[in-house]
């Protein structure tokens, strides 16, 4: 044994032999490598004095690779690995619903209200948590999440001074600001050039008023007459307070006690005025700049190009009016931008039979500087060259352009209307039925994160409406229902109509098989409520005979839908509908079943018809009941029914009756259907 202070002999002695051989191979290689050079050189290659010039970049890169001590990633790396390794649960709703799965939405109208319900939770958390900073002092996280603190609404500096006019610009407070700056004007304190820009814009912006707090608790008072038009849509109570541009207001009044106005100035007013509709307004104030020997900048022409259809009535004058604004902009060369052109093809559509040469000559102008088109470029130029039912190209042609210029690429919002062309587009593709197409444009949206540029909750809905109706009646019910399965619910809640086309595929294909499998879908999306939806979905499975498996299925389905009307009082029987549940029960065998619904029809005031009794008087002969026969031809006189006769002639011709029963029955058919007392 060795013990601890000895050196073990035996691993020296072997390791000796693999140093003295690597030294070995060490020389040896440097001894090759320089003979190899040697004869490489004297050899005469018509390449040697490039071989040599690589070899030489190769030797100075290699000589300035510097390895960093530390890699620097950004804050999000390890989450956007995180997220790679996963795909979308089509099974799973919404991401927004997952912290509380009691609120997990089954139907559109759920989701708007749990959505609604979720951030007004959390507006009043923040008005709370904003009005009371005191309380809210100490921050638990780490490293420090500056949304999660108190935010600063209300001023902090009490004195007159220019530092508290731009602490409450700062913080939206209009009224405020104007105060101080009356204040700082009366004691005779100069207000910088750029704090009264800033002023002027939040001023105009807002329309002289205080803007609405989103954190706040809304009144019935802040709900104007637009937003309860258009309550169904998912949209902010903010997104619809609209105020006009009042004469001589604060705006007004602070530029004209301007000792000096520039282009900035002009800028602001315009802009706000054109934003609230004071459209001639803004070209007099325009004119008025034009007078003043000052030049306009590239805000003041978007603004103004866009309020030129406002102001004329003939498509020519229109047009017209945004050439002249084009040629004023060349002439004091101010270079467009991309929002230039989006106006300009945005105004176009209010230019008839004038728009599409013009958007044309737009766009080429467009790439001629340099400018790429945004989706609301597109947006625009298909609204341009389609119209829904119109002879004719109805704009695929343009859209299939679009679509493989845009194919693969990574899309960023550049313009508010970019959020418009995906279901703009989707529209193209459905009015001509393009399928093809359709997948080409969906494929865009599932490139990267362009699925962001679907916009708001509605718009979305939008979308995949417009798709899955597509679907619906361009494809085989197989790919539909794969695609019902990967959209619903994850993506998208369908509304009636699209139900109605799915069940309208299933019924082109002939798969109504499935129809009880999509009734328990109708429920789970809160469709109930709808009697056409029962009423489109018991005729399919009436019309034909099926199965016994199918008709059993049918059969359970029906009843079922029976049960949704008795706990509705909302729905209301139908002949129709009462019809359909009782035959479906007949065919099933579930005569009792059937008979009861019959007696609905008494209760409910309603007339079964003919053809139903006849087939409730074969399925009595079937069973070998004639005592359902006669209650049925009774029932059937009590509706005065025209054939009623001819139900007590088939019932004494073909069941075995009791003398009774035959007295019954002959005394029916002589009254002609009129009942007996």
């Amino acid at each position: 044994m060795v013990s601890p202070t000895q050196k073990p002999s035996v691993c020296t002695n072997m390791a000796a032999p693999g140093r003295h051989v690597g030294h070995y191979m060490k020389r040896n290689g440097r001894f090759l490598l320089c003979n190899i050079e040697q004869v490489l050189g004297h050899r005469s290659f018509g390449c040697t004095t490039a071989v040599r010039q690589v070899a030489e970049a190769n030797k100075e890169s290699a000589e300035s690779i510097v390895i960093p001590r530390k890699k620097t990633w950004s804050k999000e790396a390890v989450l956007e690995a995180l997220a790679s390794t996963v795909g979308r649960d089509p099974t799973a709703y919404s991401y927004q619903f997952q912290d509380d799965p009691y609120l997990s939405p089954r139907s559109a109208v759920e989701f708007k209200l749990y959505s609604l319900s979720q951030e007004s939770g959390r507006s009043a958390a923040k008005y709370f948590i904003n009005s009371n900073p005191k309380f809210f002092t100490k921050d638990f996280a780490e490293p420090h999440i500056p949304c999660l603190m108190p935010e600063t609404v209300s001023p902090c500096l009490e004195e007159v001074s220019e530092e508290a006019l731009k602490e409450r610009i700062n913080l939206r407070k209009v009224t405020a600001a104007v105060d101080m700056y009356d204040q700082l004007v009366q004691a005779g304190t100069a207000v910088s050039m750029e704090t009264t820009h800033s002023l002027l814009d939040v001023i105009s912006f807002y329309c002289d008023r205080d803007p609405a707090e989103e954190e706040g608790p809304q009144t019935e008072d802040t709900e104007s007459k637009d937003q309860k038009k258009r309550k169904g849509n998912f949209r902010r109570a903010s997104d619809f307070l609209k105020f006009s541009w009042k004469e001589n207001n604060n705006a007004e009044r602070i530029f004209n006690l301007l000792p000096e106005r520039d282009t900035r100035c002009y800028s602001a007013l315009i802009r706000g005025m054109v934003k609230h509709e004071a459209y001639a307004k803004a070209f007099n104030m325009y004119t008025d700049m034009l007078n003043n020997r000052l030049t306009a900048d590239v805000h003041i022409f978007n603004a103004l190009i866009s309020a030129a259809p406002e102001v004329r009535d003939k498509y020519h004058e229109k047009w017209d009016l945004i050439t002249e604004l084009l040629k004023q902009m060349n002439e004091q060369k101010i270079r467009p931008n991309l929002l230039t052109f989006n106006s300009v093809l945005k105004a176009l559509r209010r230019c008839g039979f004038l728009a599409k040469t013009q958007a044309l000559h737009t766009l080429s102008e467009m790439k001629a500087l340099g400018i790429a088109p945004s989706l609301a470029s597109y947006e625009h130029m298909l609204a341009i060259f389609h119209r829904s039912g119109s002879s004719g190209p109805n704009g695929t042609d343009l859209l299939q352009e679009v679509v493989a210029e845009l194919a693969e690429t990574n899309f960023t919002c550049q313009d508010p209307h970019d959020v418009m062309f995906f279901s703009c587009a989707i529209r193209v593709c459905l009015d001509n039925k393009d399928l093809e197409l359709g997948y080409k444009v969906h494929s865009l949206v599932e490139f990267g994160e362009n699925y962001r540029l679907l916009g708001d909750p509605f718009n979305q809905s939008v979308y995949y409406g417009r798709f899955f109706n597509l679907l619906c009646m361009m494809e085989h019910i197989d790919e539909v229902l794969k695609w019902y399965k990967r959209l619903i619910p994850s993506l998208y809640y369908p509304n009636p109509q699209g139900m109605k086309d799915l069940l309208q595929a299933l019924d082109t294909d002939s798969r109504l098989d499935l129809l009880p499998s999509i009734w328990k879908d109708i429920k789970s999306l809160g469709l109930t409520n709808r009697p056409d939806m029962a009423e489109e979905l018991l005729s399919l499975m009436t019309r034909d005979n099926h199965s016994p498996e199918i008709q059993e299925s049918f059969a359970a389905c029906a009843l079922d839908i029976k049960s949704v009307f008795d706990l509705k009082f909302s729905l209301e029987w139908t002949n129709s509908s009462l019809s359909h549940v009782t035959m479906l029960l007949l065919r099933a065998n579930k005569t009792e079943k059937a008979w009861e619904m019959l007696h609905l029809f008494k209760s409910n005031n309603r007339v079964p018809s003919d053809d139903l009794l006849n087939s409730f008087l074969s399925v009595c002969r079937t069973d070998d009941a004639p005592q359902k026969a006669v209650e049925l031809v009774q029932m059937s006189a009590a509706f005065c029914l025209p054939t009623t006769p001819q139900l007590a002639k088939r019932t004494l011709t073909d069941f075995n009756l009791t003398e009774e029963q035959r007295a019954i029955l002959s005394e029916l058919e002589a009254a002609g259907g009129e009942p007996s007392d």
